[in-house]
């Protein structure tokens, strides 16, 4: 059996190429992302597999279904790009990682807090020049201060049992409250009360239509004047100008980011030769309040092992004809 993995990067191909040794399936590594023009790079395939920037509407699934394509299998947890009607409609079987290392990227957003907390962005480019002068730098303890984790799944969870080892009180809000975010340390509470009291707020939340642009101008007014906000979660979760317009007022402290609202053909590859493209980004590089990390939270090596088992896992289900262990559309 052949299969198309679009988006892929030496790092998926080492892991997958590992997940797969023995089996059956002959994976085919496509660099582009899937799209209308680079669809016919799976002629052939049976299945394809894609990544979080990767399109998957309902005219890119027609297109698929009109080539023979029977799976999609995802090499991420959320589905935000996919139509999974469509897919049901067209009879195309649709799986995702269902768990994979959380500690990943709970430890990533750890990494970004801390970042915040201590103006790495701006100690590091003065080190950079060969200026060690500490005025500007002064921090603060992580240690007593309240942390506000909206999404308290299996991350935010981690995150949660993390931040209790630095001292920290943990405050979390999700519309499916989670036991073990309060086994965790956490204590769950109302958007509004999390929003007041939070000196950080970490982002671990799902992208849907009750969450896109859940961070905007608005719910930054609400939150205490100088939040550093932390966003590992989904690009569209937070309202970007928004952001850019609270750091300029000093309504936000800082900015550690991880995803980005328009990171589609722009995150994932070397843009070093066209880095004007994309100003809004460019303007938040520029500030030494904001961190940018271009969506590695879930790059170790443990989190792409078991991405690549998930992987695997669907494809060894496919071909026997079992039902699938991860399956989103059946």
């Amino acid at each position: 059996m052949d299969i198309a993995v679009f988006s892929s990067r030496e790092y998926d191909e080492s892991h997958l190429q590992r997940a797969l040794a023995g089996g059956a399936c002959r994976p085919r590594f496509v660099t582009d992302a899937l799209a209308l023009d680079t669809a016919a790079l799976a002629e052939g395939c049976q299945a394809v597999c894609i990544f979080v920037n990767d399109r998957a509407d309902a005219q890119m699934l027609e297109q698929l279904s009109a080539m023979g394509i029977r799976l999609l299998a995802l090499r991420c947890a959320g589905t935000n790009h996919v139509d999974l009607p469509a897919a049901r409609r067209l009879g195309i079987a649709v799986t995702r990682v269902g768990d994979y290392s959380p500690h990943s990227v709970a430890e990533h957003a750890m990494l970004l807090t801390l970042a915040l907390v201590r103006h790495l962005p701006k100690a590091m480019a003065r080190t950079q020049a060969f200026n060690f002068a500490l005025d500007g730098l002064v921090g603060f303890d992580l240690h007593g201060k309240t942390i506000g984790i909206i999404g308290t799944g299996r991350i935010g969870s981690v995150f949660a049992g993390i931040l209790r080892g630095f001292g920290c009180q943990v405050l979390g809000n999700d519309i499916c409250p989670n036991a073990d975010f309060e086994a965790h340390g956490g204590h769950s509470v109302a958007l509004d009360e999390l929003q007041k009291k939070s000196d950080v707020i970490s982002l671990h939340c799902a992208l849907n239509a009750q969450t896109r642009h859940l961070v905007d101008a608005g719910f930054l007014s609400r939150c205490k004047r100088g939040v550093l906000l932390v966003n590992t979660s989904r690009g569209m979760v937070v309202d970007t100008e928004a952001v850019l317009s609270a750091l300029a007022d000093g309504q936000l402290g800082g900015f550690g980011m991880d995803v980005y609202e328009r990171e589609a053909g722009l995150f994932f590859s070397d843009h070093s030769l066209d880095a004007g493209k994309d100003s809004v980004l460019r303007e938040l590089l520029a500030r030494p309040d904001v961190i940018v990390t271009g969506h590695q939270g879930f790059l170790t090596d443990q989190a792409l092992t078991q991405i690549s088992a998930s992987v695997a896992d669907s494809l060894a289900d496919f071909a026997a004809g079992r039902p699938f262990k991860n399956a989103v559309v059946d």
